[in-house]
């Protein structure tokens, strides 16, 4: 299977401190690949390297088998990387409807024009009304972000995410925050969004991770530990020690 995303030898530092320390990934393209690690290991510093907020101290990352290194977000999102954010970042005084439509006109080609109104671009609207039902907000398309509850609003930024056509997804820990009931439910979007897909996901929830990951990557002090399966992880003594173990007794 070819890899959609893989990184070599990726380092960050910040001065003199060093927060990613080679890290070798490799991300088959349409599996759901999770990256864990305690706090502070460098998991939300990993995603800004690959989606390009933050430039690589060295090393290398590749999209589809084409170098994105160093490439400004807008390039890496044009060439099909979209991600979302630990976060939510949505516009909160646009409704569900306008915020995915925002997303959706600019994968379309469409750019800021006085003379073209963009309640008649019929694909934009078809394909914006179809996000919003997949996400499940189709009752609260009218609604004003910022009165959504937080799980919705996790929901609509998984739409906008998704909105602009990419194939590889990164989400930054999408159940956070949220109760038993609405982590059900963001682990049923997620698996659905993701079919036909690429997906990254970095998440706290080891419920999460072990349901939803082909293959989970071990992210600690900067270094990957450990790569494999969930039963292969879940057996890893090294993880146990660094991680699993760790979560265990606290």
């Amino acid at each position: 299977m070819s890899a959609a995303l893989e990184l070599k030898q990726v380092r960050k530092s910040f001065g003199k401190t060093a927060i990613i320390n080679g890290v070798n990934l490799e991300v088959r393209q349409g599996e759901r690949h999770a990256i864990i690690g305690p706090n502070g290991a460098g998991k939300s510093t990993l995603f800004n390297l690959i989606s390009g907020r933050f430039a690589l101290t060295s090393g290398s990352i590749s999209l589809k088998g084409k170098d994105i290194t160093n490439h400004a977000p807008f390039e890496i999102n044009r060439r099909g990387l979209s991600r979302s954010f630990q976060v939510t970042n949505i516009f909160p005084k646009l409704s569900v409807y306008e915020n995915v439509r925002c997303a959706v006109l600019w994968s379309q080609g469409h750019k800021y024009s006085f003379w073209r109104h963009i309640g008649k671009l019929a694909s934009v609207r078809e394909r914006a009304e179809k996000i919003v039902r997949e996400i499940g907000l189709a009752h609260r398309a009218d609604t004003l972000a910022g009165l959504l509850s937080y799980a919705e609003q996790r929901a609509l930024e998984i739409g906008v995410t998704i909105a602009g056509g990419a194939d590889v997804i990164l989400l930054d820990e999408p159940t956070a925050g949220m109760s038993h009931s609405e982590t059900e439910h963001a682990v049923a979007l997620v698996r659905q969004i993701s079919e036909g897909r690429t997906l990254v996901i970095v998440e706290h929830d080891m419920g999460v991770v072990f349901s939803l990951a082909d293959r989970i990557s071990v992210l600690v002090y900067g270094e990957v530990i450990a790569t494999g399966t969930p039963p292969e992880i879940r057996a890893n003594a090294r993880v146990q020690e660094a991680y699993l173990g760790t979560a265990t007794h606290e």
